[in-house]
């Protein structure tokens, strides 16, 4: 994904710090606004992993930093449920106005609950999921129970949440009090997805289970099996990233008007992009998204084919191809055809075809299976036919690659 990083004034004139992420392509079928969790910031792990799936599903993601969190201006002992709702509204405004309204409302526990009342003012947004949300604001006033009786009579008390301290008002719990959430729910008028882990210490799943019972259809559930509150493990965050572009796929339309998509520059036909995290890479092809990245044991993260996996893989498929098209040109009973495919080094003195008996060089062991009642002549052809499907050509003759830099305007 392409990222950006901005910043936009709320109803109060403070800056809040963004960061917009956008399909490699630069062309987003969507735009989705997402919440983070009570104290949690924008660069939480897990949403920028949940941004990433997103966004290789062409779903465009902004995600902000509320009112005194982050890298945002404020003091957060003056904001509350009210004004995170407010920081929201806000936010989808920003979009409407620089880029394209949201369709697509995210939350992450506190945030999943600002989402849903933040939903009646953002007239745009036409899906909505809560990931291990309260069904009651109110919830989270069990992380300042120590503190309670204080704030309650000294008007305030710094506490300790996540490691880090924060000064609390009793204008906060006054604020979470005053909230009516089941009739906000009932009232939705979105497409909701309530995500959950049954196991959530922090969250109970009990309240996936009163917004859910709120809630009117279309609604549907996600059960975040093995899962804690926070998503830290990676597959987790991935894996709801992907069933939410999955599932807002039925509710957000496809690609944005011509007129609104962003312009990509050039005429490369694949571009490839590699952050500063590990080696995940993205690719897009064409109007297609692909991963590639190096095992664990290398320093990836392993959520996607290896660049050499990826040759078998463009080998494969070509010599797929090449022989499916030949049979059905001639209306030979081919039914399937498999490729099994190997790269590895060999000495060249153990090459029988190789100029050189220096060094090493590289060999593809490339099996062929033909599925269907082909003669053993048919057979012998196709196998003929493989070695002139194009890129085994490419490879076998070889080829000149040329280099050059470009500048980020550019890009």
């Amino acid at each position: 994904m392409k990222s950006t990083k901005l910043t936009f004034p709320n109803r109060n004139g403070l800056a809040l710090a963004a960061q917009l992420d956008l399909p490699l392509h630069n062309k987003a079928r969507a735009y989705a606004l997402f919440a983070h969790c009570f104290t949690c910031t924008k660069n939480l792990r897990a949403v920028g992993n949940i941004a990433r799936a997103l966004t290789q599903d062409g779903i465009a993601v902004l995600r902000f930093d509320f009112t005194g969190l982050g890298d945002s201006d404020g003091d957060f002992a003056d904001t509350n449920f009210t004004s995170n709702v407010a920081d929201l509204v806000d936010a989808a405004d920003f979009l409407k106005s620089q880029f394209v309204a949201p369709t697509l409302l995210i939350g992450h526990s506190l945030g999943g609950a600002a989402v849903l009342q933040a939903a009646a003012e953002i007239p745009s947004a036409t899906a909505v999921v809560t990931i291990g949300a309260p069904a009651d604001p109110a919830h989270v006033t069990h992380l300042l129970d120590s503190s309670r009786t204080e704030i309650e009579r000294e008007g305030k008390a710094v506490v300790k949440l996540a490691g880090r301290s924060f000064t609390v008002k009793k204008q906060f719990l006054d604020d979470l009090e005053a909230v009516n959430m089941q009739e906000t729910i009932r009232n939705l008028g979105r497409a909701l997805l309530v995500c959950h882990a049954p196991l959530d210490n922090t969250v109970g799943i009990d309240n996936a289970r009163d917004i859910y019972q709120a809630a009117r259809h279309p609604k549907s559930f996600l059960s975040l099996d093995g899962a804690d509150h926070l998503l830290s493990r990676q597959e987790d965050s991935l894996y709801v990233g992907r069933a939410i572009a999955t599932w807002a796929g039925r509710y957000i339309g496809t690609l944005l008007p011509e007129a609104d998509r962003p312009i990509i520059t050039g005429d490369a036909r694949v571009v490839v992009h590699t952050g500063r995290e590990h080696y995940t890479t993205e690719i897009v092809a064409g109007e297609h998204g692909l991963l590639a990245d190096e095992p664990v044991a290398v320093g990836g993260a392993d959520l996607g084919p290896t660049p050499y996996d990826l040759l078998l893989a463009s080998l494969g498929s070509c010599t797929s191809i090449t022989l499916r098209m030949y049979a059905d040109r001639k209306e030979w009973p081919l039914e399937a055809i498999r490729v099994y495919l190997k790269h590895d080094r060999i000495h060249a003195q153990d090459c029988d075809h190789c100029e050189s008996k220096e060094g090493t060089v590289d060999r593809i062991r490339r099996e062929i299976e033909l599925v269907g009642p082909l003669s053993a002549e048919q057979r012998q052809r196709l196998l003929e036919i493989a070695d002139k499907c194009p890129v085994h050509r490419t490879l076998h003759q070889g080829i000149m690659v040329q280099s050059s830099l470009r500048t980020e305007s550019e890009a």
